[in-house]
């Protein structure tokens, strides 16, 4: 698939820092990260996302360097996991307006052929985590939005990568009316995508203990 870095549905490549924000929210939904749909992403569940990807990533690195070293090298994990939430539900949406329902049988192949390229369930978990940022406890989830993206642009007569593709999430994202915490910037739906703000007072802080300027 392509576009990895613009969403985690494609696999996108986000570590980072996991930052220590204060719950707080807009005031129209205060403690929502984001609303999709009439529905509230908390701050607590996203932070709680964010902790499964470090806390994956210190059980895969022994070494406190090392591990340290891999929270420096990333800066946006919050805000890219917030995005991946958003695009899931997005995706969800488009998903189910094109009647796309995906079983746990095709789950479960689409993994045990994952794993037999990966050389075992291990190698395919530590692959997802390093490569993709995807933690253990999601890899079947992701799965199931990787098939969701695969029927859906079948049943479009295109790819993933191309514009009718990204159209039908764009107009799923329009009918959701996703609207994000300032803190984390905006969503623009015809792009399907976050858009950072400009705002240089907020400060995210590493559990490693580094700060950075969002």
């Amino acid at each position: 698939m392509h576009r990895r870095r613009r969403t985690a549905l494609l696999l996108s490549a986000v570590m980072a820092a996991a930052p220590l924000l204060a719950a707080c929210g807009s005031d129209a939904h205060p403690g929502a990260a984001a609303v999709v749909g009439g529905q509230r992403i908390t701050v607590a569940q996203l932070e709680g996302r964010v902790k499964e990807v470090r806390a994956a990533q210190r059980a895969a690195v022994t070494d406190d360097a090392q591990y340290a070293q891999a929270v420096a090298q990333t800066g946006t994990l919050t805000r890219d996991t917030l995005h991946s939430m958003v695009l899931d539900q997005v995706l969800q949406r488009a998903a189910e307006d094109a009647g796309i329902t995906v079983t746990t049988h095709e789950v479960q192949e689409m993994r045990a052929g994952l794993e037999q390229q990966a050389g075992g369930a291990e190698g395919l978990r530590k692959a997802w985590l390093q490569q993709y940022g995807i933690p253990p406890q999601r890899l079947d989830e992701n799965l199931r939005l990787q098939l969701e993206a695969q029927k859906l642009a079948t049943e479009l007569g295109t790819n993933t990568s191309q514009p009718a593709f990204w159209n039908a999430l764009s107009k799923a994202s329009k009918a959701l009316g996703v609207d994000l915490n300032p803190r984390y910037g905006s969503w623009d739906a015809r792009k399907v995508s976050r858009v950072d703000a400009k705002t240089p007072w907020v400060r995210e802080v590493s559990t490693a203990g580094t700060q950075r300027t969002t």
